[in-house]
């Protein structure tokens, strides 16, 4: 029955200490969880996804984790199933010492979004521990007169552990003169009195031996003892006394070993050896009694060990002054440790994203929290990147902050970015750490190709063979990987939609390289212009576009072409030269065009062969073909001349023209044999010819005369009806339009018109502009040029 009565009492007080502890967590903004030290790895403290009103796989969705302080891994957190275990045995005593409730706080993170809920788990204490006295035996030394209920302090005794499970009370056996008084200390230790009862009369008993048992209140309680060994002594009427009840000092944390830091100081007023004054610890803790050293004569207090503000900032030490005849007098030193700025701060990294991709908004980059051990100045904590960076730091909850971007980034201007966050406190000297995190930018298809040239501009040589690399188009683009990767395509120019551009050009998608699909003719197609089109392999996919301007040079494929005089194969056109002609008097004019164009239709002209050289000459620019000297009697009637017409290009090409002249005394004849003929005759009877050479040339001259005069007449009429203009008289030499249709690579018939000039006395034959004078830009070179001094003996002029 009392087994069941004290299991029914832990119970009892099991479930206030849960009612208590879910009271105050309901009360509060943080959960609050509980668990007894020493419990084993893998407890279940809770199911948080519970707790938090999430599903069991939002956790892992979310990035959930724990975060503690000091990066002490105290808990464990199952994503799958939401339970929050134990990751490791704890021990109160270690974590907090004598502080009750001993408090773990911990940070669960949720990264998307970002959210922090602070938790708290209170180790509750279990008794693990007796209480235990620093020495196996106290000697105490009475006078024989002390008076009954006389207080005689006694050491104390120890207990790790907190709580009802602390030391709660002391007792002594046996007690036929003595009883123990259980006190309690400021600072909540309870350390026991010894008070007198009964008077002590050494001639009937000079010790006792008394036995000190401290009792802690767990279930089962534990214990300690030590025994207590009293000598009663003679009177000794005065016992020493300090200078001072209470001496408080300040020490900085980081004062050297062996550094005096108080001297306490107490008197006797008795004489000889009852007057000698000792000193020693009371009531001293081991912790005390590692840091602290005490001369028992001088009464210095030297450090012996380094001190720690983190740790404990507060010593509390009892100093005993006992004199030769066992009387003793007490103090207490409190001494202060002063924290030095001896800790730089400290950062955890909790989350970092990277790479960020480009032209993003504001990006979370990594969350971390900031931590300092120091107090005061020593812990207030700043924390800063540099300024020339695209980042910007923002508090959150407690101390943690978030690194975000400020703006959205450009691969292409930086695609990685090192970033030194350097958190300082505020102490002297202050302290800082620092983190390098390296953030990389994802690219983006943001950047159309660019090309090199906005239009290009390619030259290739007519008659070229298929497939020949005309020249090539270059895109670049900023972006990377699959942006960056170009590709060109043929557009037709918008300006001429017909142009058969799939059988001209083609282009190599990889690299931009053109090349012409077919020969080309100049003479056909002298330029053509379509677009390049260069797109990346982006999504969605950017591009611009280049203007391609070929031009086709021109080869010298096309022979010269002669326009007059005739060469059809019909009958020689005989040119009539009068023996009376001057020395560079015009016989005619030869003309002709080249299909070329510069350099290669630029036509000379040259005299190869004449039936009597030295009479005739060609002029090299222009074709005219003169008399080189004066004519004489013994001149043969019929010349027959051959003139070369070339052209200027590389080969040059040519064509020849054959000249028939006919040496005559006068244009009188009315009938003109031809040359074989009059010829003929003229080795038959020379008289009879030279007659009627004399008759034709009168009777020429008179009609010319005749001719002149009506066309004179017309003429004059004409431009006082018209305003100019010329009429084509009738007779001998009446007007006629030259047709000259084009062989070779003429594509265009040439017409030529001839009429009859009125002038004063001499008639003149005028070859008009071709009708039709397009030859698609070709210029015909200067055989084809006008020229007013075109004339012969009949009056010719070639235009």
């Amino acid at each position: 029955m009392e087994a069941r009565g004290e299991r029914f009492l832990r119970q009892r007080q099991v479930l206030f200490l849960f009612v208590f502890l879910g009271g105050s967590l309901a009360g509060s903004d943080s959960r609050r969880y509980s668990v007894f030290e020493e419990t084993e790895r893998g407890y279940l403290i809770a199911n948080l996804a519970k707790d938090l009103g999430l599903g069991v796989g939002e956790l892992a969705v979310r990035g959930a984790q724990v975060v503690s302080k000091g990066n002490k891994q105290h808990f464990q957190l199952n994503h799958q199933t939401g339970d929050l275990l134990l990751h490791e045995k704890l021990d109160r005593e270690e974590l907090c010492g004598p502080t009750e409730p001993c408090i773990l706080h911990f940070q669960i993170l949720l990264q998307n979004p970002l959210q922090l809920v602070t938790n708290e788990l209170q180790v509750i204490d279990v008794n693990d521990h007796s209480p235990v006295f620093f020495e196996n035996e106290m000697q105490l030394k009475l006078l024989e007169n002390t008076p009954p209920g006389t207080i005689i302090p006694l050491e104390n005794a120890e207990d790790l552990d907190v709580g009802r499970n602390s030391l709660q009370n002391y007792t002594i056996t046996p007690n036929s003169h003595f009883h123990v008084l259980t006190r309690s200390r400021r600072d909540g230790r309870k350390y026991p009195q010894l008070v007198l009862d009964k008077a002590l009369d050494r001639e009937e008993q000079t010790e006792l031996l008394l036995t000190l048992t401290a009792l802690d209140g767990g279930s089962p309680p534990r214990s300690g003892i030590v025994q207590i060994h009293i000598l009663i002594l003679d009177i000794n009427d005065n016992a020493p006394e300090f200078t001072q009840s209470l001496y408080e000092v300040q020490i900085l944390e980081n004062s050297p070993i062996n550094s005096v830091i108080v001297t306490v100081s107490a008197s006797d007023l008795d004489t000889g050896n009852l007057g000698t004054v000792s000193y020693a610890f009371f009531h001293a803790s081991e912790e005390i009694r590692k840091t602290f050293q005490l001369n028992p004569i001088t009464g210095d207090i030297q450090l012996v060990k380094y001190l720690n503000y983190e740790v404990l900032n507060t010593y509390e030490v009892d100093i005993e002054a006992k004199d030769g005849g066992g009387l003793s007098g007490k103090t207490t030193v409190i001494v202060q440790v002063v924290d030095v700025n001896d800790n730089p701060p400290e950062l955890t990294l909790s989350s970092i994203t990277s790479p960020i991709p480009e032209n993003s908004p504001e990006t979370v980059v990594a969350v971390f929290s900031v931590s300092d051990l120091d107090s005061g100045d020593n812990g207030r904590i700043m924390c800063f990147i540099e300024n020339n960076l695209p980042f910007m730091l923002k508090p959150s909850v407690e101390n943690f902050y978030t690194l975000v971007t400020e703006r959205p980034l450009d691969r292409e201007s930086q695609a990685e970015y090192n970033i030194t966050i350097t958190v300082t406190d505020l102490g002297t000297p202050r302290l800082k750490t620092q983190h390098n995190l390296t953030v990389t930018v994802s690219d983006v298809n943001d950047n159309a190709p660019a090309f090199s040239q906005s239009s290009y501009t390619l030259r290739v040589r007519e008659n070229n063979s298929p497939a020949l690399h005309i020249g090539s188009v270059s895109a670049t683009d900023r972006d990377a990987g699959a942006n960056a990767q170009v590709t060109y395509s043929l557009l037709l120019p918008p300006h001429d939609p017909h142009l058969p551009l799939a059988s001209l050009v083609s282009i190599n998608a990889d690299n931009g390289q053109l090349f012409a699909l077919r020969a080309l003719d100049y003479e056909a197609l002298q330029a053509f212009e379509f677009g390049v089109r260069a797109a990346d392999r982006g999504s969605p996919a950017l591009s611009s576009q280049a203007l391609v301007r070929v031009l086709v040079v021109d080869d010298n494929d096309n022979a010269p072409f002669v326009l007059y005089p005739l060469q059809n194969g019909s009958a020689p056109c005989t040119e009539l030269v009068p023996r009376a002609a001057e020395a560079g008097y015009l016989v005619t004019k030869v003309v002709a065009v080249d299909g070329d164009s510069g350099q290669n239709a630029w036509l000379s002209y040259q005299l190869l062969k004449a039936t009597e050289p030295g009479l005739f000459g060609v002029w090299a620019h222009n074709g005219e073909v003169r008399t080189a000297r004066l004519l004489s009697e013994r001149d043969a009637v019929k010349h027959r001349l051959l003139v070369l017409v070339k052209d200027n290009g590389e080969p040059p090409l040519s064509a020849s023209v054959t000249l028939h002249v006919l040496l005559v005394d006068g244009f009188s004849q009315p009938y003109l044999p031809l040359p074989d003929v009059a010829a003929a005759e003229a080795r038959a009877d020379p008289l009879t010819v030279y007659l009627v050479i004399a008759l034709a040339s009168v009777s020429s001259l008179f009609l010319v005369s005749v001719l002149v005069f009506v066309a004179v007449r017309l003429c004059r009429r004409s431009r006082a009806a018209s305003g100019g203009g010329c009429a084509v008289p009738e007779g001998p030499f009446a007007g006629h339009l030259v047709d000259v249709s084009g062989t070779g690579t003429l594509s265009h018939s040439y017409q030529y018109e001839v009429c009859l000039r009125g002038g004063s006395g001499t008639g003149e034959f005028k070859f008009l502009k071709p009708i039709i004078p397009n030859f698609q830009g070709h210029s015909p070179g200067p055989a084809v040029e006008e020229n007013p001094n075109f004339r012969n003996d009949f009056g010719f002029s070639i235009r």
